[in-house]
């Protein structure tokens, strides 16, 4: 484990929010804990809260490298089998990000940790030139098995040229990041000015995170990071973005899947409505779900970043 100072403003004085809930034995959940499917809900490192800033994050945390060769060796099987709930997703949140890029065909649009590339085939039909980059290998070869143009590693490795792209995409990966604001400085190189940043991820401000507390169930290993829209929007600012606008969005799942996402709560449960579900064979029906604690951000490059605070 290591600790690290603020991402977004480089303090070290913190608040304990919640204590580590990791279980005795480190390898228990390993080959679970990077996956996006995953269901360890309430099991995560201590959960701090920048006293100067307002910041959330994991810390300590496990040391980056292996953070990275976890998701390098990432493989979920589970995420094939909820493409439907996926492409109905990314085809609704697709629409609001259009309208302000006031898109038109061949623009270039990079996804960055496009896992298997459900967005890109999205982008790619509505008449983007689209890209994605993707740590996991397994991930990253389901995508090109699709003839998507996916470069396997971290944005900084793929080290694309600057100013390169029309618009960046991020959905539910700036959390999972062990440098954020340094992720953000790298988008800004690689986007044309005036370009357009779009960034999806949970809201620990939301009325459901504050009701549920250590409950709410994003409270998970694979998340070191904790937006709020305030925070965000501060670090893409430092990044050199101006933010336009921010909307609550949620997603679709299937019937079945959501059931299943219900057993770490109650395990009884869960099988009940499994059980149901199946018999009624409603198990791949796909319904829309947003309980306002996610939100996407979009925002515009307008200037030079500020320095990371880590350097």
């Amino acid at each position: 484990m290591e600790y690290v100072s603020c991402n977004l403003c480089g303090s070290q004085k913190t608040r304990l929010l919640y204590p580590s809930t990791l279980p005795a034995n480190p390898s228990d959940g390993e080959d679970e804990r990077y996956r996006c499917t995953s269901s360890r809900y309430g099991i995560h490192p201590p959960i701090v809260q920048c006293q100067v800033c307002g910041l959330v994050y994991v810390n300590p945390r496990p040391e980056e490298a292996l953070i990275l060769r976890g998701y390098q060796e990432m493989v979920d099987e589970t995420y094939l089998a909820e493409r439907e709930g996926r492409v109905l997703t990314f085809k609704r949140n697709l629409r609001p990000l259009e309208r302000l890029t006031s898109h038109v065909d061949g623009q270039r649009l990079l996804d960055v940790g496009c896992h298997i590339g459900v967005f890109l085939e999205i982008a790619r039909k509505r008449g983007w030139e689209a890209w994605g980059v993707e740590p996991s290998r397994w991930a990253a070869a389901q995508a090109r098995e699709k003839g998507l143009r996916v470069i396997t590693g971290t944005l900084r490795e793929a080290a694309l040229p600057d100013e390169f792209f029309d618009v960046v995409t991020m959905w539910d990966v700036i959390e999972h990041l062990t440098d954020p604001l340094d992720e953000l400085q790298e988008v800004h190189r690689v986007l044309k000015e005036g370009g357009m940043l779009c960034v999806h991820t949970m809201d620990i401000e939301s009325p459901l995170a504050r009701i549920m507390g250590e409950r709410w169930p994003w409270f998970m290993e694979m998340h070191l990071y904790y937006f709020s829209r305030s925070t965000l929007a501060r670090m893409l600012e430092k990044a050199g973005f101006w933010v336009i606008r921010t909307v609550t969005q949620g997603r679709f799942l299937r019937l079945g899947y959501l059931a299943s996402r219900l057993e770490p709560y109650s395990a009884r449960l869960s099988h009940f409505l499994r059980g149901l579900i199946g018999s009624l064979g409603l198990a791949g029906v796909p319904v829309p779900i947003n309980l306002g604690d996610l939100f996407t951000a979009f925002a515009r490059k307008e200037r030079a970043a500020c320095p990371n605070p880590k350097t």
